[in-house]
Order: C-alpha cells, then sequence, then structure tokens
C-alpha cells in the first residue's frame, strides 16, 4: 500500500516496560487532553520514532486532504458519489450544507416545541421505531443521558422480532403515546414492519387517527407521505448524513425530545468542539488520528483481529454497541476505495462490555489468552450516584489497575499463575457523562474511524455488505426457497412457515 507500511510493520517493538522505564516523561508525551477528556495512549507499543514513521504514513495516504474534503463537502464516498456530511449538522462543513442543517434542525425545534406546548394533546410516551444507525445512536443516548425524568417516557425498538416492541409498548397509554418512524430511505422492512404493528396497537387503543401520531425521521420525505405520514410531522436530513452518522440530525428528535432542547444542543456542541480539534490539530497531538495510528500498528504489525472496549461507567453501556456498528459497518471492508482488492486485514473486530462485570467473564482471555487484544477503557471522574463515594473508588481502582496488570503481567513458578503482561492499553479519562462530553467522545469515534481508513486507503461510507442477506430473505418471502443449498431448504422447511 505505501513504503511507510513496510517501516512500520518492520519497527523493532520493545516491551512496554522498557518504553517507560527508558523516558519519564512518555506519559506527557503520548497522552492527549481534549473537550474534557484525557486520551492516555502511552501504554501501546508506540515510541517516536514509530511515531514519525506513523506521520509519514499520513502524509503518503493524504490525510490531511482527505480531511479537508471531508470538512468541504467534497466526494468522500467515491462508490456512490456522495459526501459526507455529519458533521455539518453541528456547524462544521461546507457553508450551503451547514446552513441546511440548521434550518432542518429549527423545523425540528418547531415540532418539540409544539409536543412541549400540547399540540398533540397530553404526551407521555414516545416509541421510536428504528434499526442500524436509527436507533443504536438515539438509544445510546437516552441510556446514557435520560436515567433522571424529563417529562417523557422513551423506548427504542429495532428488532423485528415482535418480542420487542410488545416490551417495549407495555405499560405505555396508546393514547398518550407519538410514534417516531427512524428510516433514511424510508423502505427499511424491519422498521415498516414494526411501525405498521405500531400503529395497529394504537388502532386498538382507541385512537381515532393513528397515523396522526406519527412523525417520520428520514432522508426520503416523499416515501413517507406517501406511507401516510402528514407533511407537517415529517423531519427529514440530507442525503449526505449516513445512517450510522446520523444521530445529529432528526434522527436524534427522541434525544430532543426525551432529553430537552437544550441538552441537545450541548451534544452538537461538544461534537463540533471535537470535529475542530480533528480538523486542526497536528498529526502527533490529534487524539482521533492517533487513536487510528494505534489501531493500524495492532492490526498491521501485530496480526490483532479484535479490539476490545470496555465502558467502566454503567451510562456507557450501550458504546460497544453503537462502536460495533460504527467501526465495523465503516471499516470491514476487502477492496479499496478504488475497488481494488487489498492484500492486508482492514478492521478489526470490535467488541466489549462493562467493567467490573467484563472482569469476572472476559478477562481471563485478556491477561491469559494467547490472543493479543488491544483494550480500551472508558471511565468518567464523576458518579452518577449519591451511594456511598466507595462504589466510585472501586470502579476507579479496577479500570486503573486492569491497564496496569495487562501491561506489568506477573511471572510465577506456577505457569497457571503467571502473566505474560506486555498486552496494550488505551485508557479514556473523562470528565463526567454529560451531553457535552458524550458528544465529543461519539465524534471522536466517527473521526477516528474515518482517518482509519484514509490510512487502510478504503471507503468508510458505503455498506453493501448488509444487502446480499436481506436480498435473498426479501426472495424467499416472495418466491419460496427455490434454488438455494440443501441446508437452507431444510431449514426453512423444518420451520414450517
Amino acid at each position: 500500500m505505501h513504503s511507510a507500511r513496510k517501516d512500520i510493520i518492520d519497527h523493532a517493538r520493545k516491551p512496554l516496560t522498557e518504553l517507560f522505564a527508558q523516558d519519564a516523561s512518555r506519559v506527557e508525551k503520548f497522552t492527549i487532553e481534549q473537550s474534557a477528556i484525557r486520551f492516555d495512549f502511552s501504554k501501546n507499543h508506540i515510541d517516536e520514532k514509530l511515531l514519525e514513521k506513523f506521520v509519514a504514513l499520513a502524509g503518503q495516504a493524504a490525510l490531511e486532504d482527505h480531511r479537508e474534503s471531508l470538512f468541504s463537502g467534497g466526494i468522500v464516498n467515491p462508490t456512490e458519489g456522495r459526501a459526507a456530511e455529519h458533521s455539518a449538522e453541528r456547524g462544521n462543513g461546507n457553508i450551503d450544507a451547514v446552513a441546511e442543517a440548521k434550518a432542518l434542525r429549527q423545523r425540528m425545534r418547531g415540532l418539540v416545541d409544539a409536543i412541549e406546548a400540547g399540540a398533540f394533546g397530553e404526551i407521555r410516551h414516545l416509541l421510536h421505531i428504528g434499526i442500524g444507525g436509527s436507533a443504536l445512536g438515539p438509544k445510546l443516548l437516552i441510556d446514557a443521558l435520560g436515567r433522571e425524568d424529563a417529562g417523557y417516557d422513551v423506548k427504542i425498538v429495532s428488532n423485528v422480532d415482535a418480542a420487542a416492541l410488545a416490551e417495549a409498548v407495555n405499560g405505555m397509554d396508546p393514547k398518550k403515546t407519538l410514534i417516531a418512524i427512524a428510516s433514511k430511505t424510508f423502505t427499511t422492512t424491519e422498521t415498516l414492519m414494526n411501525a405498521e404493528s405500531a400503529i395497529e396497537w394504537l388502532r386498538e387503543g382507541a385512537v381515532d387517527d393513528p397515523h396522526g401520531r406519527c412523525i417520520a425521521l428520514t432522508a426520503n420525505p416523499e416515501k413517507a407521505l406517501e406511507w401516510g405520514v402528514d407533511e407537517s410531522r415529517i423531519l427529514p436530513f440530507s442525503e449526505t448524513v449516513g445512517g450510522r452518522y446520523s444521530l445529529w440530525c432528526s434522527i436524534g428528535f427522541p434525544a430532543a425530545l426525551g432529553l430537552g432542547w437544550a441538552a441537545f444542543e450541548e451534544l452538537l456542541e461538544g461534537a463540533a468542539a471535537m470535529d475542530r480539534h480533528f480538523k486542526s490539530a497536528p498529526m502527533a497531538g490529534n487524539a482521533p488520528v492517533m487513536s487510528a495510528f494505534v489501531d493500524y500498528y495492532y492490526v498491521q504489525a501485530c496480526g490483532s483481529q479484535t479490539r476490545g472496549v470496555f465502558a467502566y461507567d454503567e451510562r456507557l453501556r450501550l458504546l460497544p454497541d453503537y462502536l460495533q456498528q460504527l467501526e465495523m459497518e465503516s471499516n470491514g471492508k476487502s477492496v479499496t476505495s478504488e475497488g481494488d482488492a487489498v492484500d492486508y486485514p482492514t478492521a478489526p473486530i470490535t467488541w466489549g462490555g462493562v467493567g467490573t462485570d467484563a472482569q469476572h467473564a472476559v478477562f481471563q482471555l485478556l491477561h491469559q489468552g494467547t490472543h493479543l487484544v488491544p483494550v480500551e477503557f472508558i471511565i468518567a471522574k464523576t458518579p452518577s450516584h449519591d451511594f456511598d463515594p466507595a462504589h466510585h473508588e472501586t470502579l476507579l481502582t479496577n479500570c486503573f489497575a486492569q491497564g496496569a496488570a495487562l501491561m506489568q503481567g506477573r511471572e510465577s513458578d506456577d505457569p497457571a499463575r503467571s502473566y505474560a503482561g506486555d498486552r496494550p492499553s488505551t485508557t479514556l479519562l473523562i470528565e463526567d457523562v454529560t451531553p457535552a462530553i458524550l458528544g465529543a467522545l461519539i465524534a471522536f469515534y466517527e473521526h477516528r474511524t474515518f482517518a482509519n481508513a484514509v490510512l487502510l486507503g478504503t471507503n468508510p461510507f458505503d455498506q453493501f455488505g448488509v444487502e446480499l442477506g436481506k436480498e435473498i430473505a426479501k426472495s424467499i418471502a416472495e418466491n419460496g426457497p427455490r434454488g438455494y443449498d440443501g441446508s437452507t431448504m431444510a431449514l426453512i422447511e423444518a420451520a414450517e412457515f
């Protein structure tokens, strides 16, 4: 791919303990503070010489030019001939795109104000229906920030298994419920099926005009209108905003209503601050870029196939789920942006969980397994509760101890009690889980994903890999199980549907 890639792969890796011993200022050199987040990269096998090689790789990959294209509305999604303008939703981007986003956001605010003013009668519940980015982003926001009563009960449904819908509506009063239908194309099979069932639930609940309780969040207003949503209740967004990058636009409606408009604006401003950092900070002091360097090193030079993300904060328990889509749908590619097959690994598998639960489940493999798994810890300085401070102190010490143990290891005469150590980790220490900090954190991961794609030479903004299985499912539904492999046909027959 690039000559710098070979230099990086050939770089002699020193043990982490040796890197610390040789440089008393290592922590300072490999720590970045931005948007109330402390990014500590020092427990990764990066030294100053390797960092120079990464800066050279960024130059060969034209990362600065690609970054400029991203923020100026250039074509960064070549397979679909599109810009990717999610940053314009928070005020950073092409002037026209920023102006359009602002106008559409004011339209959304008008609807939020109308609901709060009683235009729909007494509303207590919002049922948000979507899938993929149309559900994962809003769900993360509501779960992380909506733990105190904001006046609305927000439930989010994505799974086409109607058990999820049944659980969501349990306890809801149909006469006090609005339904938000989130679909970029407004053709998503699972979403529309759940929406039809939700309409029927309203009808059975004696709601006179069920469609009048529906709000459409879409980049295809015509389809929403055709489906039956009144034009005044359609909240459009731009075609250039991808689904997994869409919580900043009208897909974030449940957060704007459920958390309050002020919180939604703070979320956007937090993300905008990270945009500005990514856009202007030098490569070696740029948090998303440094993270991409670390990701690249462990996949390309060390053969790591996975990356573990562990949130030591119950409010961020859904962050690993969110990142799985963001990172694997974006960079799970086997061709370059030009359509050529790659001859190197691309995105690792993103997985994770919540500390301290994960310590008693998967950390055995991290400490003593045969896989090299780069680990990322996220923890907040400020607790979310008023219980004994010992709870949070224990959480903090466990998080920091795990990073120390992964690096240091411990020798023992008993092989079963021996820890090899020299296992890498990055720690993100945040001040608190607030709208602004969460916005910055999510934007950091978006830009990290983009920087990774540039270094890999792939397109992070298409996702054709999700289509084939859906096409086959549609064919089976319409034409029956004809022409498929024996296993698939036997399973369909055994299921008796």
